[in-house]
């Protein structure tokens, strides 16, 4: 019996030790044979003889006198069988000392030494007071007050490393008498205790100290759940890591070791530049990098031998070094056994920091003992992994933040025909501080400057990306339906006509209407179902392993879905979008000699652009209303160019896009103010704001009192709201048909009403398509060209 002391503080039980509730259990139990009578008969004889273990002992130190016949009463709850695996003792509740254990408790305790105190982690004071009351309201009122989920101790090794158990107790030999001091509880002040768990006032008036008595013992259970505990701490250290941007005030060394359970053990970090294939100390600074050894940088195959170049970057897994000296004299020229050497390590582990398929960089284990780190132990990383992986991934996307904001606070991209006036309010600026007058940089505006947009637009772009989600997912599940058909002939067995009766159900709600969730679904079903059991099956034979691995070589190895016809839409997009694009900046390069301008534009789906125009934003230009004529005569001319370039382009794309113009013709001019917030070009003022309203709404305004969009494919629309921009962007819609590139038929529709924009109208006309030959050039209309694709 160890450290027999009982806690001097104050507590709302009177403790004495006894056993009267196992007398009790023995008094009423059935013994089934002769040796649990012979049992049952010692224990009570023991009772007869020693009443003070029925009634209680009070003076601990007595524990001692009675130590034989307590382990009498005891031995039946501790199984010699057990004793050198359970880790077991009897004790009091939130006591450091236990008068009955098994061999491993004992062990424990021996290993943690003399001094050695087994306190409760987290747990104070009015905690322990506070429990203490639970356990009167749970056995005396029978009122279930479960308020802390688990208790541990951390206890060291023989290592000195600390191990962390989990406490269970076993209160079924437990009895609660009331005293004179008790109070009686009523309904209302069980509930005032219920909401005031932090109150300890309150809980020494319901419960004043030592009201009631406690009669009896727990049985006390520790389970090792130190990987359940650091890996718990080790999520906590990755917020602290980034919450500080760095390793600073986290414990991740500690951690890892007791992970592994070495003492010695190292961490270091890796990162990698995918962009240069170089490693990087970018990342995590206060950390080693056993990579690099001391380098700032160095390219990843000339920092790493070429198993572990290929194990890390190719099959993304852990690279083990059991053995870095063995391993160094077996080959002499590998550089990194002679770089861990080098650095005192003889075994390592290094693990691939992956998330979709791309390298973020590399974790380091490392030793300075022989096989400490192994194939086996590393299987332990795989728990902390992805969260490993998570932190990583959210610590390069606040350092990109950060690039990003100094490029954006320092060094912010402004167009070259504005440059001038930024320039001239930063000397400004810096003269007045340099006088030592207070001053603020003033925004930039631009007045009476006439603005003109235009976009060229995938049509249906939605309805195309779902329609290539669709193919997918059907591909990808009717080789599933017909590999389980074949399974299923091969070797009959209802489970294959289940799974397909699934798959067909899956099949069928597909073909009939895509639904947002019916890809996770579906997802969900294979994650589930299909990938363990194509798993199991691929491992039977050789033919199924085939069959298998076709259906592996369909798939995208991190998703799990196939990504054929979805990866021809996206890379479809991106072609039209880089097309559009790439005409447009050499036109307006072009437009810029004929007269300054700002220019904007941006991919979407499709290409957008804003053109303003004005003598605010040339410098030394006069300005005359004959270069805006120009200009918008240019823009309508380059849409049509965009137009003919991408039908041109339209063939030779995985998928079969069509696109739709639309210019928007603002009549008069606006004020053009730099929001220094956000560091962009914007419209000013209230009315100005309805022309930002307009850009974004009108292509899917349909025309008045049809369903008809007003953009549609083979056809340029020209929005506007007054009766001089018609009679204007006529003469140019003339000029462009006696030049082959419009059609000879105009429609003049009125739009529906937007959302605080009434009365647009728009000029509709049809493009002319023209395919050079060494004969002649011949025009067609949108619709020519789609009878001949059918053709």
């Amino acid at each position: 019996m160890n450290n027999m002391k009982m806690k001097e503080k104050d507590f709302p039980l009177k403790i004495k030790i006894g056993f009267k509730k196992v007398f009790d259990a023995y008094r009423e139990s059935s013994a089934n044979s002769e040796t649990e009578r012979n049992v049952a008969l010692e224990i009570l004889a023991v009772e007869e003889q020693y009443q003070i273990l029925s009634s209680g002992i009070e003076d601990f130190e007595d524990l001692k006198k009675y130590e034989k016949q307590i382990d009498t009463v005891l031995s039946p709850l501790f199984p010699t069988l057990l004793s050198d695996n359970e880790i077991k003792f009897a004790t009091l509740p939130f006591q450091e000392f236990a008068f009955k254990s098994t061999s491993r408790y004992k062990k424990v305790m021996q290993t943690a030494g003399s001094d050695f105190s087994m306190k409760i982690m987290n747990f104070d004071e009015d905690q322990f007071y506070i429990m203490g009351c639970s356990i009167i309201l749970s056995h005396y009122y029978g009122k279930k007050a479960d308020f802390r989920r688990s208790f541990y101790y951390s206890i060291p090794n023989e290592e000195g490393m600390i191990k962390n158990y989990r406490l269970l107790y076993n209160a079924d030999f437990v009895g609660i008498q009331k005293t004179d001091k008790a109070k009686d509880l009523t309904e209302e002040d069980i509930n005032d205790l219920l909401e005031s768990f932090d109150i300890i006032s309150v809980w020494k008036e319901k419960f004043p100290p030592e009201s009631y008595i406690f009669n009896g013992f727990v049985i006390a259970s520790l389970t090792d759940v130190t990987m359940d505990v650091s890996i718990s701490e080790f999520k906590t250290n990755l917020l602290q890591l980034e919450k500080n941007g760095g390793f600073q005030n986290t414990e991740f060394s500690s951690i890892f070791r007791s992970i592994f359970g070495l003492k010695n053990l190292m961490i270091g970090f890796t990162d990698y530049n995918e962009e240069t294939e170089h490693f990087e100390r970018t990342l995590f600074k206060e950390v080693s990098s056993f990579i690099l050894n001391n380098k700032k940088s160095q390219h990843s195959k000339e920092a790493l031998c070429s198993a572990s170049y290929y194990t890390l970057f190719k099959q993304k897994e852990f690279y083990c070094v059991t053995d870095a000296e063995r391993y160094h004299k077996l080959y002499p020229e590998n550089l990194l056994y002679k770089k861990m050497l080098d650095q005192g390590m003889k075994s390592a582990i290094f693990a691939s920091i992956v998330s979709e398929d791309k390298m973020l960089g590399v974790l380091e284990l490392v030793s300075p003992n022989a096989n400490d780190l192994n194939t086996i132990n590393a299987n332990k990383l795989r728990d902390i992994m992805p969260f490993m992986i998570d932190s990583v991934i959210r610590s390069k996307e606040n350092l990109e933040n950060e690039l990003e904001l100094v490029i954006q606070e320092e060094c912010t991209a402004i167009h070259t025909s504005v440059h001038w006036k930024f320039r001239k309010e930063a000397k400004r600026y810096l003269s007045s501080i340099s006088q030592g007058n207070p001053t603020i940089f003033r925004e930039v505006v631009f007045k009476d400057v006439y603005p003109l947009y235009g976009q060229t637009d995938i049509k249906g772009s939605s309805a195309a990306r779902n329609e290539a989600t669709k193919k997918d997912l059907l591909l990808q599940l009717n080789y599933i339906e017909n590999l389980l058909k074949k399974l299923n002939k091969h070797n009959s067995l209802p489970i294959y006509e289940q799974m397909n009766f699934v798959i067909e159900g899956f099949l069928e709600e597909i073909g009939e209407n895509l639904h947002v969730d019916t890809e996770q679904k579906t997802m969900n079903y294979l994650t589930s179902e299909i990938i363990p059991f194509f798993k199991y099956i691929r491992e039977i034979n050789e033919t199924y392993k085939g069959w298998v691995d076709e259906y592996y070589e369909m798939i995208d190895a991190n998703s799990g879905l196939v990504y054929k016809h979805r990866k021809d839409y996206d890379e479809s997009v991106m072609l039209v979008n880089k097309k559009l694009a790439s005409i447009l900046d050499k036109k307006q390069r072009e437009a810029q000699l004929m007269y300054p301008h700002y220019f904007e534009r941006f991919k979407t789906d499709g290409v957008e652009h804003n053109l303003y125009m004005g003598a605010s934003i040339s410098e030394d230009h006069s300005f005359n209303k004959i270069y805006l004529n120009n200009i918008k005569l240019w823009q309508l001319q380059v849409v049509c160019e965009m137009e003919n370039n991408y039908y041109n382009f339209k063939d030779k794309l995985p998928v079969d896009l069509d696109v739709a113009s639309m210019i928007l013709a603002f009549n008069g001019s606006l004020s053009l103010r730099f929001r220094m917030d956000e560091k962009r070009f914007d419209v000013d003022g209230t009315y100005n704001a309805r022309y930002e309203v307009v850009k974004k709404r009108v292509d899917k305004a349909n025309i008045k009192g049809t369903e008809e969009r007003i953009t549609q494919p083979g056809k340029i629309s020209i929005i506007y709201s007054h009766e001089d921009d018609e009679q204007e962007y006529l003469k140019y819609v003339h000029f462009l048909q006696h030049k082959k590139l419009l059609d000879k038929k105009i429609e003049i529709l009125d739009l529906e009403d937007l959302q605080g924009v009434t009365g647009l109208k728009a000029i509709r006309v049809t493009v002319l398509y023209s395919k050079n030959n060494e004969k002649s050039k011949e025009y067609y209309t949108y619709e020519d060209l789609i009878s001949q694709i059918q053709e």
